[in-house]
């Protein structure tokens, strides 16, 4: 966040605590959308609701497009009708595509009423596609041609506003079939009247409508071009995917698994009521006790032991400790393997291998360490051995499970993201006491 922003945010929450020593700031003009949204979303509800009075009403599409849907729909629920009439008077197909879920279904029928017929056939076409696929998000300012245009047609449209990211041109048949795009470069210095056809770029090809935005982004990456046409399963021309929407897109993602990874949703709002984000986090608490519940029957199995050799209660978060983290590294190496579409069946024995050579040597290496620490702090060599065995034990199983429960939860359809820390926690806790005070009650009584 820009200094700027932080500047802004810190003089809204000074003036909504204390109204006469800090004025409002007098216009967020010389901040992008992106800047005033995020700005937004790190107000309290008051203070940001002062703040959206300040949001120039021609800028107020394109913020709302900008914030994430559940601080977003904060504000339109404030929006009386004639607020909601002046935000649909002049939406293009795009900006109603991105807004049509948190508007009520009779704004969005009045805005579709305002369109003309071409903005109204792009949202049409948009809508048909599921919030997950390309075609739902389609830039549709490209710079179109006939197939049988020639230099001089496509130098008299450069004349005109060019969209951004805008470095081919597309051309279509009658149909409105893609048949292919040309370097806007190529056309300087090319005779007037030559073909655009004998300028094709032949290297690029289009993106399928259908395609899930993850694919979409990879393929978009590997082309290393400022946009890519996109085209239905009749291979008619729907729009472009450009570099922003790419942007977008790997952003979202990332910021997906991250909330993820504590059981959160990347839309929720950071100032969002009480009582809904208790419980939200309420879930994902209860399924945290119940494994903790889980690894402390298993410490109960051995409650004689602890009450015979302290010294194990005292060792125990060790054990735990490291097993946690081998397999949490583990897991985020797997995670981003899966996200990338690295890790096949063909790979997955080779990787675990790997992964259990890696933990093996680590376990060993730190066994040896924590055991002569422990031996000589408790003047015990036995407990040294019992210590460093489990740790090796522990670590393996870690390793083990940080590659056998991503792939096994992506079988299932669920996000590794999501539980998959939550398992693996599980896993590596039950083992590692269960090693511990296992080998404890074998080695020590």
């Amino acid at each position: 966040m820009s200094e700027e922003i932080s500047q802004h945010i810190d003089q809204m929450i000074r003036h909504e605590e204390d109204e006469t020593s800090t004025p409002l700031p007098d216009s967020f003009d010389e901040l992008e959308p992106e800047q005033i949204a995020l700005l937004l979303e790190s107000l309290p509800q008051d203070a940001r609701r002062h703040a959206w009075s300040l949001v120039p009403v021609e800028r107020h599409a394109d913020v709302l497009v900008a914030m994430r849907s559940e601080a977003r729909e904060s504000l339109l629920r404030e929006f009386d009708s004639a607020a909601l009439d002046q935000l649909t008077s002049d939406l293009d197909a795009e900006t109603l595509i991105e807004l049509a879920d948190s508007l009520p279904e009779e704004v969005v029928d009045i805005a579709l009423a305002r369109m003309d017929d071409s903005q109204r056939h792009h949202y049409e076409q948009s809508a048909g596609y599921d919030e997950d696929q390309l075609g739902r998000y389609v830039d549709h300012e490209l710079l179109i041609l006939p197939h049988n245009s020639r230099v001089r047609d496509a130098l008299r449209l450069l004349r005109r506003a060019i969209p951004e990211y805008s470095e081919h041109l597309w051309l279509v048949d009658r149909t409105g079939r893609y048949t292919g795009a040309v370097s806007i470069h190529h056309l300087f210095g090319a005779a007037a009247h030559q073909p655009l056809t004998e300028l094709l770029d032949a290297e690029l090809s289009p993106l399928a409508a259908e395609l899930p935005l993850k694919e979409a982004c990879e393929q978009f990456e590997v082309a290393a071009v400022a946009a890519l046409p996109v085209i239905n399963t009749e291979g008619k021309l729907l729009g472009r995917m450009s570099q922003r929407l790419a942007f977008e897109v790997v952003h979202e993602n990332y910021e997906a698994q991250l909330m993820a990874s504590a059981g959160l949703d990347e839309d929720e709002d950071l100032f969002a009521p009480v009582l809904r984000s208790s419980r939200r986090r309420a879930t994902w608490l209860g399924i945290n006790l119940l494994t903790a519940f889980l690894a402390s029957w298993a410490i109960g199995l051995f409650e004689g032991t602890l009450q015979q050799v302290v010294a194990l209660a005292v060792l125990m978060p060790v054990v735990a400790s490291m097993g946690g983290i081998a397999g949490s590294q583990t897991l985020t190496l797997m995670i981003r393997g899966l996200a990338l579409g690295q890790i096949t069946t063909a790979n997955v024995m080779p990787l675990l291998k790997k992964e259990l050579s890696v933990g093996g040597l680590n376990g060993v290496l730190w066994a040896i360490v924590i055991g002569l620490v422990a031996s000589v702090w408790f003047s015990s060599a036995a407990i040294g051995l019992v210590i460093g065995l489990a740790i090796v034990i522990n670590i393996a199983a870690a390793a083990l499970s940080g590659v056998l429960i991503p792939v096994l939860l992506e079988k299932l359809k669920i996000d590794p993201a999501l539980s998959g820390s939550v398992i693996l926690t599980t896993v590596t806790d039950v083992v590692g006491f269960v090693a511990f005070l296992g080998l404890g009650t074998l080695l020590l009584l």
